[in-house]
């Protein structure tokens, strides 16, 4: 479990990004930050390993402050996924899986037969091992970085918006391939992310941000489109105009579902189950 209390961040130059900010993360879930550029989510995140310090207020892990182990160890021990994926270009696919674990201490080959293992875990065909960045598309990237970030099996693993860079199409599968992952590892995970649907789509709890970090709503999915909190997350969620913004339709061929610009979105099906 990961608890942020009166926790504040201002930076040199009086940028005010996190303002007495107080959550809960539950372990072995997927809690989503969402907001739009600037809001602090980035902030929030980059706090949990250290690699930004908070001004004020305290993180703990399991009840430990952050803050009294030392930031390095710290940071080899929480799995962290960027956009972009950060691959180092001059490492093969499988010295970047194992970039963690070989500085903890672990011996190469050991540390090789592990990266092996992860590449099938998301996806990757082991054959690519020994290729390099350059040599893989965008989301053959995306998936190597995953594979980093759980390389020393952590139990934290921070997602800044790993999928951000990548087409529709493979920003589609890589959110699958995730949610498949988060069934069968069950980490506590963090993701970053200013899509609503992908934040709807991934997070067991979604966490709404307005400006300075201050949290509009928490809740699961279902929570926060059935109840807006306010009208900023109804408006952010597009409960009132946009896709979510539903209403039936009758037609010829029976009733369907249309949303706030005319779109049919889907037919409304009778369930016959007893």
């Amino acid at each position: 479990m990961i608890e942020f209390s009166a926790v504040s961040k201002v930076f040199p130059d009086g940028t005010r990004a996190v303002d007495d900010f107080h959550l809960v993360i539950p372990s072995r879930k997927t809690t989503v930050f969402v907001g739009s550029s600037g809001c602090g989510k980035t902030t929030l995140l980059r706090m949990i390993n250290r690699m930004v310090e908070p001004s004020s207020g305290s993180i703990t892990i399991d009840g430990d402050d952050i803050g009294a182990k030392p930031a390095v160890q710290l940071r080899r021990s929480i799995g962290y996924v960027m956009q972009n994926s950060g691959l180092l270009p001059h490492f093969t696919v499988a010295d970047n899986i194992a970039t963690v674990p070989v500085l903890q201490g672990q011996n190469r080959k050991t540390a090789r037969a592990r990266a092996l293992e992860l590449m099938k875990t998301v996806g990757l065909d082991v054959a690519m091992a020994d290729r390099y960045p350059s040599q893989l598309s965008g989301g053959q990237q995306q998936r190597v970085g995953v594979a980093r970030g759980l390389a020393a099996d952590p139990n934290i693993l921070l997602m800044d918006e790993p999928f951000g860079a990548v087409d529709p199409i493979v920003r589609d599968e890589l959110q699958q391939e995730l949610i498949r992952l988060q069934s069968d590892i069950g980490k506590t995970i963090v993701f970053v992310t200013h899509d609503i649907d992908e934040a709807f789509l991934l997070g067991d709890q979604v966490v709404i941000l307005e400006k300075g970090a201050k949290i509009a709503q928490v809740g699961t999915p279902s929570e926060i489109v059935e109840n807006p909190a306010s009208d900023f997350v109804a408006s952010f969620i597009g409960a009132v105009k946009g896709k979510r913004a539903l209403h039936l339709k009758q037609t010829a061929n029976g009733t369907v579902v249309v949303d706030a610009e005319g779109r049919t979105q889907g037919s409304l099906v009778e369930d016959t189950r007893p």
